[in-house]
């Protein structure tokens, strides 16, 4: 679904119901195995950067399932993935969505395109202060982003008519947020 079709996964939970720390009273282990024939390690030890935000995006989604929230935010879950991967990401994000608010900062595209809405976030220096701006996008706005993820400096005709067909696409899907 994530782009990690052999992965698996081990969560051991110990509760000690005589020890309170401030991180609680359970101990949690995760193990995986990214490829058949390999053992169970350590999580910390053995994904990659991209793994490890789309392990935490399948979390979410059990989780979703079982205790819906009222908002998840999510800040880059699609590092260190890119094409086909950030994708399924965006489309697992849009599954997400029907169970409650998501708001995801992504520099990819392919996840971009399954959102509802659109901000574009940036920074502008005025009278040596910085402050953050955000703006909400108009779909054509949308659709310039998208051609500006994907292309760069330089955004052509032929780059906005992709992010028109990337956009188009992830709209007519049955994943999309609604």
């Amino acid at each position: 679904m994530l782009g990690l079709p052999h992965a698996r996964i081990a969560i051991d939970v110990d509760t000690e119901l005589d020890r309170l720390s401030p991180h609680g009273r359970e101990h949690v282990d995760i193990t995986i195995s990214m490829n058949p024939g390999q053992p169970l390690k350590p999580l910390a030890r053995v994904a990659s950067g991209g793994e490890l935000s789309r392990i935490a995006l399948a979390i979410a989604a059990v989780a979703a399932t079982h205790a819906p929230a009222g908002c998840r935010i999510f800040d880059e879950v699609d590092a260190g993935v890119g094409g086909a991967v950030a994708e399924l990401i965006g489309q697992r994000l849009a599954q997400l969505a029907r169970h409650g608010q998501i708001l995801c900062v992504t520099h990819q595209a392919q996840v971009a395109a399954f959102a509802r809405q659109h901000y574009r976030v940036s920074k502008q220096v005025r009278q040596d202060e910085t402050h953050t701006v955000v703006q909400r996008l108009s779909e054509s706005e949308t659709t310039e982003e998208l051609a500006r993820m994907l292309g760069g400096r330089t955004i052509t005709e032929r780059t906005r008519e992709h992010a028109r067909e990337m956009r188009a696409q992830a709209l007519q899907s049955d994943v999309t947020a609604v």
